[in-house]
C-alpha cells in the first residue's frame, strides 16, 4: 500500500472518529495498524477510542506503544494523563502533563488538568498556583476557577473559594457544578438565603440530581422550612430509594415536625438498606435511640442505650449534646459528648478575629446570640432580665440567628435591646467580624447546642470574654470561657466535667420575667377537658423526658387513689397510643391520662394549670421553663435532684421560690412524697398558699435581683480581664439580703 493511500485511510479514520462512529473508526485502525503497527497517529485514535468507551487499561497500553514510537506527542501525553487520572494513578498522570507541558509550557488546560493531579495527591499549594497559571494565560477559561473553589473548598478557605466559583460562573453562568459547589460553600457560610437560591439554580439545569436535592434540604432545615426541606428530600429519595443520607435527613425534620413515628420510619429505611447505617453515620444511633424516646417507645430504646452511653464515654460520634441530655443522667456522659462535637463541628480556629486589642468603653458592652428571640420559651424568660439591664453601665445587643419574623415578642426584644441585629443569613465569620467591629467586651451564648446553635461564631474567638448561658449544659469548648450557674445545677465537684469557668449566681441561674400575664380567667375542669372530681396530678413536660421507673410511679398513684388522673400535654396520636398502652398494661385505665389540646395563647395555658392539684416531675431531664411556668401559675412542682445540670434545674426553682421541701432526692422519697401530699390536702393547701406568696417575694420571679446579680457576675469577669488574669471559677455575692437556703442543704 502506497504511503498516499495510507495517508486516505488514517485521514477517513479521523472523520469517522469524529463523527462519533467509533466502532467504524476501531475497525479501520486495526486495519490500519495491521499494515503499520507503530503508526502513532492510529495508535493515539485507537487509544483516544477506547477512553471514550471507558476501556482505560487498554487505552493507557496504546498511548504508551505510540509515545515509544515518537515521546514528543502533545495529544497523546495529554490523553494518556486524562486517563491515568481516571485509573486514579496520579503520580504518572502528574508526570505525563509535565511532559505535555514541556511541549507546550502555556496550554492553560494542560495546566489546569495538571492541578487537579496535585489536589488528588493533596499538593494543595502546588495545584492552586496551577490553576493561577492557567487564569493568567486564559482569564475567560472556567475549569480552572471551578477546580480552585474546590481545592479551597476542602481546605475550609470557603470565602476564597466563593470568589472563585463566582467567577466561574461569570464565564459560564450554565455551570451547573459551580452553582452546586457556590451553594454548599454558602451552606458552610451560614448564608442560607444565597445557598438556597443557588441550589435552585444548578436544580433547574438538572432536576434529576438527588445530591443538589438532599443539600437543598439541609438548607431548608437550617433555615426552619421544614416541611420545605421534606419535600425536597422526598424528591431525592425517588431518584435515589437507597440514598442513605436523604433517610436520615428525612428523619431529623420528620422529627422537628414532631413527626416522630414517621421519622422513625424513615431511619428504619435506612437501616434495612444498610444494617450498620447506625454505627456508620456520625450520632445516627443516638439519633435514632432518642426518637424511640419522643414517642415513648421505652422497651426497644433501652435494649440500645448502654452501648450508645459507651460509645459516648469513649469520645466516639454517637450522641449529640442535647440527645445525650435526654439519654442519661450523667454529668461525664455530657461532657464527653459536648467536647466530641465541638471539636467535629466547630473546632477553635487557628486564626482568632479579637487578636488581643484592649478596650476602653464607657460601658461594658455584651452581645447575647440566639436562635430563640422570637415567640420561645427562652424570650419569655429572659425579656424581663434584657429590659432592667442598667443601661448606665451595660451596652446590650442581640445577635439574632433565627430568620427574621414578626411578632409581639421580637417587637418587645427590638425595644428591649439596644441594638438588635438579625444575622441569620451571615457566615460565621462574618458574625464575627461584626461582634469585633462592634468591639463587644463579653460575648453571651443562649443557644449553646441546642436547635439552631452557631458555635462556630464563638470558635473564632470575636470576643474577649465568651460565656455559655441558659444552656442545658456544658459547651466542651475551650473557647467559652465561662458558664453562669447556681451551685444546686453545678455543684463544685462537677467542675471537672465542664470546660469552661463556673460563675455561681446566688439564688438560681434561671432568668424569669416577672411581668408575665397569665389571663384573669381560670378555666373550670370540664372546660379544661377534666372532671369535676378526683386528684389531678399534671406534667406538662414533653414526652422525649419520659421514662419507665417514673411512669411506673405515675401508674402506682393513679391505681392508689381512686379518681385521679394524670394531665399530659397535647401529643401527637402515636404517643398518646403509646402512653395509654403503657398505662394499661400496668393496670391502669387508659383514658385516666388526659392530654391537653394546644392553647395558642401562653396566658390561657398558665390560668388553666391552676385547676390542677400536683406537677410531677421528670429524671433525667427535669422541667426547667415548664416548671417555673407551673410555679408562676401556682401550682406546685414535685421534682427529684438527679446528677446532672438536666436534672437539677427543677430543685434551683424551686428552691429560689422558698419550697425546698418540694425536692426529693430518690424516686422512692418521690413517690412517698407524692403519696403524703394526697393523702394530706391541708400541707399541700399550705404549700400552695405559701408559693402564692413567694412567688411575689422570693429570688426566682425577681427579675430585678436576678438582673444586678447577673451583671454582677459580668463585671467580675471584665474586671478580671482587665487585669490579664485567667478566667477562674468565683461566685457572685447576693446584693439583696441572705441566699435562698439550698435543697442541697447549704448556703
Amino acid at each position: 500500500m502506497s504511503g498516499e493511500q495510507l495517508r486516505d485511510l488514517v485521514s477517513r479514520g479521523m472523520v469517522l472518529h469524529q463523527a462519533g462512529k467509533l466502532a467504524e473508526a476501531e475497525a479501520l485502525c486495526r486495519h490500519i495498524l495491521e499494515i503499520e503497527p507503530r503508526h502513532v497517529t492510529v495508535l493515539t485514535m485507537l487509544g483516544t477510542i477506547h477512553a471514550q468507551r471507558h476501556n482505560l487499561g487498554e487505552a493507557v497500553r496504546l498511548f504508551g506503544l505510540s509515545l515509544e514510537a515518537d515521546p514528543l506527542q502533545l495529544g497523546a501525553l495529554y490523553n494518556r494523563g486524562i486517563v491515568l487520572a481516571e485509573l486514579k494513578r496520579f503520580d504518572e498522570a502528574l508526570e505525563s502533563y509535565d511532559r505535555a507541558l514541556a511541549l507546550k509550557p502555556g496550554d492553560p488546560v494542560i495546566l489546569n488538568n495538571r492541578g487537579n493531579a496535585l489536589a488528588e495527591l493533596k499538593r494543595f499549594e502546588e495545584a492552586l498556583e496551577c490553576y493561577d497559571r492557567a487564569i493568567a494565560i486564559k482569564a475567560d477559561y472556567p475549569d480552572p476557577f471551578f477546580n480552585r473553589g474546590l481545592v479551597l473548598s476542602g481546605l475550609k478557605r470557603y470565602e476564597e473559594a466563593l470568589v472563585d466559583y463566582d467567577q466561574a460562573l461569570a464565564i459560564r453562568p450554565d455551570h451547573a457544578g459551580a452553582l452546586f459547589n457556590r451553594a454548599n460553600v454558602l451552606t458552610e457560610l451560614r448564608r442560607h438565603i444565597q445557598a438556597l437560591n443557588s441550589f435552585d439554580r444548578a436544580i433547574a439545569l438538572d432536576p434529576d440530581d438527588p445530591l443538589a436535592l438532599n443539600n437543598r434540604g439541609n438548607v431548608l432545615a437550617d433555615l426552619c422550612r421544614h416541611k420545605e426541606a421534606l419535600e425536597s428530600y422526598d424528591r431525592a429519595i425517588a431518584l435515589k430509594p437507597d440514598y442513605l443520607e436523604a433517610l436520615f435527613n428525612r428523619g431529623v425534620v420528620l422529627s422537628e415536625l414532631k413527626r416522630y413515628e414517621e421519622a422513625l420510619v424513615s431511619f428504619e429505611r435506612a437501616i434495612a438498606i444498610q444494617p450498620d447505617f447506625p454505627l456508620a453515620f456520625p450520632y445516627a444511633q443516638g439519633s435514632i435511640a432518642c426518637r424511640r424516646l419522643y414517642v415513648c417507645d421505652w422497651l426497644t430504646c433501652e435494649d440500645m442505650i448502654d452501648e450508645i452511653v459507651e460509645r459516648g464515654l469513649a469520645g466516639e460520634k454517637a450522641l449529640v449534646p442535647f440527645d445525650s441530655y435526654v439519654l442519661e443522667d450523667s454529668a461525664e456522659l455530657h461532657y464527653q459528648c459536648a467536647r466530641t462535637y465541638s471539636r467535629d463541628k466547630n473546632p477553635a480556629a487557628p486564626h482568632p478575629v479579637w487578636k488581643g486589642e484592649r478596650y476602653a468603653h464607657g460601658r461594658i458592652r455584651v452581645a447575647y446570640v440566639s436562635f430563640d428571640f422570637r415567640e420561645h420559651v427562652l424570650a419569655y424568660q429572659l425579656a424581663g432580665a434584657i429590659e432592667h439591664h442598667d443601661r448606665a453601665r451595660f451596652e446590650t445587643t442581640a445577635l439574632s440567628l433565627y430568620p427574621r419574623v414578626q411578632g409581639a415578642m421580637q417587637n418587645r426584644l427590638r425595644n428591649a435591646f439596644e441594638r438588635f441585629v438579625d444575622v441569620s443569613d451571615r457566615s460565621d465569620l462574618e458574625v464575627a467580624r461584626l461582634v469585633r467591629e462592634l468591639e463587644i467586651d463579653i460575648l453571651v451564648d443562649l443557644t449553646g447546642h441546642t436547635r439552631g446553635g452557631r458555635m462556630g461564631i464563638f470558635a473564632r474567638r470575636p470576643a474577649p470574654v465568651q460565656v455559655n448561658f441558659n444552656c442545658p449544659g456544658t459547651s466542651g469548648a475551650d473557647y467559652i470561657d465561662y458558664i453562669v450557674t447556681d451551685r444546686i445545677v453545678v455543684p463544685p465537684e462537677h467542675h471537672p466535667y465542664y470546660a469552661e469557668k463556673v460563675v455561681y449566681l446566688p439564688d438560681t441561674f434561671q432568668a424569669n420575667d416577672s411581668q408575665r400575664r397569665i389571663a384573669e380567667r381560670t378555666p373550670s375542669r370540664s372546660e379544661a377537658g377534666l372532671p369535676e372530681n378526683g386528684f389531678v396530678f399534671c406534667s406538662f413536660n414533653g414526652s422525649y423526658k419520659f421514662r419507665s421507673p417514673v411512669f411506673d410511679i405515675w401508674m402506682r398513684l393513679l391505681l392508689k387513689f381512686e379518681g385521679s388522673l394524670l394531665w399530659l400535654r397535647s401529643a401527637r396520636s402515636t404517643v398518646v397510643d403509646n402512653l395509654r398502652r403503657e398505662a394499661k398494661a400496668r393496670g391502669v385505665n387508659p383514658e385516666r391520662l388526659i392530654f391537653a389540646p394546644y392553647v395558642k395563647q401562653m396566658e390561657d395555658h398558665l390560668a388553666r394549670q391552676r385547676v390542677a392539684d400536683l406537677f410531677l416531675d421528670t429524671v433525667p431531664y427535669n422541667a426547667q421553663t415548664t416548671a417555673s411556668d407551673a410555679l408562676w401559675a401556682g401550682l406546685p412542682v414535685l421534682t427529684c435532684l438527679g446528677g446532672a445540670l438536666p436534672a437539677r434545674v427543677a430543685a434551683s426553682v424551686l428552691t429560689a421560690v422558698g419550697l425546698p421541701e418540694l425536692v426529693t432526692r430518690s424516686l422512692e422519697e418521690y413517690e412517698a412524697l407524692a403519696t403524703s401530699l394526697v393523702q394530706e390536702p391541708e400541707r399541700l393547701r399550705g404549700i400552695r398558699d405559701r408559693l402564692s406568696n413567694n412567688r411575689l417575694t422570693h429570688p426566682l420571679f425577681d427579675t430585678a435581683r436576678f438582673t444586678r446579680h447577673l451583671e454582677s457576675a459580668y463585671e467580675q469577669m471584665w474586671q478580671r480581664h482587665g487585669q490579664g488574669e485567667a478566667p477562674r471559677h468565683f461566685s457572685v455575692t447576693p446584693l439583696f439580703g441572705a441566699v435562698a437556703e439550698s435543697a442541697t442543704g447549704g448556703k
